[in-house]
């Protein structure tokens, strides 16, 4: 990304300091829709008599669009500005919503996934950049905290309050799979429309010259240590896509949750949580955090797969809030060292192959954990999943550890 901040507002655009209110609320909003699903996955399957396993394949679609938008667009602001990339990627949002509108049935949810996906593909790091780069213009003397926290809350707590929202209003809908897309999409339109008033503050490009995918290049002299990072990130994202994907179906099948709204309130605290960590501990020297990372997720893992054998809704919410800080920091000590590993130049490219590896692990374990419950039933996979993620977590962050100087 680049380091070159305008900081002239244009005619007809607000004030910095108010365009990054309105992008955090964009941001928010884009990651909220993003999650929306997630309360409304068990109507689906008793509707459509879907199986846990067609619900992973719903969700890995969208990881694997917003992999694909990473690599394809989620470097582009750099040549022709940030509003120019954050505007489309709200109205791709928008049409996403118009599609599960319209076309509720299974192919339309897997498209309007793969939209979603690659709206937050293209919105997650422009967004963190515009506000840094927003705050900056409005605060020159200021450091960069409150950007760095509005980023993380924007970002993992737009994702658990998409179902919180979500989960609320279908408990009192009468079609409860239409109308939190509908009010959810309305606020995405104002998000775009309140987008389109930010003032740039990347130079665009003239002429911006050709275009290329995002490269992904690992640091020569230190491909231990970045690949023991990724996997770090990977695994961080395994836990969150736990979250979003099958615990709707876990706590209404194995522990008798009552309503949309406590299955959203749930999915809420856990995405709270990694918030929470990350902002508490950012900064800090990524060995510490990444020990106490591990050791949260493999807690907290535990203590959720023992809770769903007991039947103890208390104990599955403590176990996910305990993961969920753990992955927050794994996230986070992740990122920290691929970005202290990879030159000024070299950053964008050595953070685009963690990311990539990060929405792998949204994707593929969750996944995996979907077709071993045909063979083994959910709560044998859900212990198949726990093993093997606790197994990824530690190793990675141990072998990270070690390599650190």
């Amino acid at each position: 990304m680049t380091t070159e901040v305008l900081t002239r507002p244009e005619r007809g655009t607000v004030a910095h300091g108010t365009g990054f209110w309105l992008t955090a609320y964009a941001f928010t909003v884009t990651m909220a829709f993003s999650a929306v699903p997630t309360p409304l996955y068990v109507d689906y399957q008793q509707r459509d008599q879907f199986s846990a396993a067609t619900v992973t394949v719903v969700f890995a679609v969208y990881a694997l669009g917003v992999a694909a938008s990473l690599l394809l667009v989620g470097h582009v602001s750099d040549r022709f500005g940030r509003r120019r990339v954050l505007v489309p990627a709200v109205l791709v949002s928008v049409l996403a919503g118009f599609v599960f509108l319209s076309w509720s049935t299974l192919p339309g949810l897997l498209l309007a996934r793969v939209l979603t996906g690659f709206a937050v593909g293209a919105i997650t790091a422009t967004a963190t950049v515009h506000l840094a780069e927003l705050h900056r213009a409005a605060r020159p003397e200021a450091g960069r905290r409150r950007a760095e926290i509005v980023a993380v809350a924007a970002n993992l707590g737009g994702i658990g309050l998409g179902p919180l929202v979500s989960g609320l209003l279908a408990d009192v809908a009468a079609d409860p799979l239409r109308l939190p897309y509908l009010v959810v999409t309305v606020l995405l339109v104002f998000a775009a429309i309140g987008l389109s008033l930010v003032p740039e503050t990347a130079p665009v490009l003239d002429p911006p010259g050709p275009y290329r995918p995002q490269r992904v290049r690992v640091p020569a002299g230190e491909r231990g240590l970045y690949y023991a990072a990724a996997l770090t990130a990977f695994t961080a994202l395994a836990v969150f896509g736990l979250f979003t994907s099958v615990t709707p179906t876990l706590l209404s099948d194995l522990l008798d949750a009552p309503s949309h709204a406590l299955t959203g309130a749930v999915v809420f605290v856990t995405f709270a949580a990694g918030a929470t960590g990350q902002v508490l501990l950012a900064g800090r020297p990524p060995r510490g955090t990444l020990t106490t990372g591990a050791g949260l997720v493999a807690a907290g893992l535990s203590v959720l797969a023992v809770s769903v054998y007991a039947s103890s809704l208390a104990g599955f919410v403590l176990g996910g809030v305990v993961a969920s800080a753990g992955a927050g920091l794994l996230f986070a000590a992740g990122v920290a060292v691929v970005a202290g590993l990879a030159g000024a130049s070299g950053r964008a490219e050595a953070l685009a192959g963690l990311f990539l590896a990060g929405y792998i692990g949204l994707a593929v374990p969750v996944l995996g954990l979907g077709l071993a419950s045909r063979a083994f039933g959910l709560t044998g996979a859900l212990v198949a999943f726990v093993v093997v993620v606790v197994a990824l977590g530690v190793g990675s962050a141990l072998v990270a550890r070690r390599r650190l100087r």
